[in-house]
């Protein structure tokens, strides 16, 4: 079964609860959402009210379900390299 955003790439800067709660919202259309994290910190809300050690916690969970992540440092040229073959556009 088809979905409607089927064959849609989507590059998800966002974070805490807005952003990702949209884009969560196009990912379960079908979309192809790639969550793109900073370097050795990440989404901020992976260790906000984390009940575990060394676990995400459920808050990041429930609004980055079914969306793949990368760290990536946008500022640097493999960075840029790699965020331009992913880019939908090109």
């Amino acid at each position: 079964m088809s979905t409607p955003l089927q064959g849609i790439k989507v590059l998800d800067f966002t974070g805490v609860q807005s952003g990702p709660s949209c884009t969560q919202m196009l990912a379960w259309f079908g979309a192809d959402v790639i969550k793109i994290e900073r370097p050795g910190v990440g989404d901020v809300t992976r260790h906000q009210l984390r009940d575990i050690p060394d676990i995400d916690a459920l808050y990041f969970t429930m609004l980055n379900s079914n969306k793949r992540s990368i760290e990536l440092n946008t500022k640097t040229a493999e960075g840029k390299e790699v965020m331009e073959k992913a880019d939908p556009r090109s």
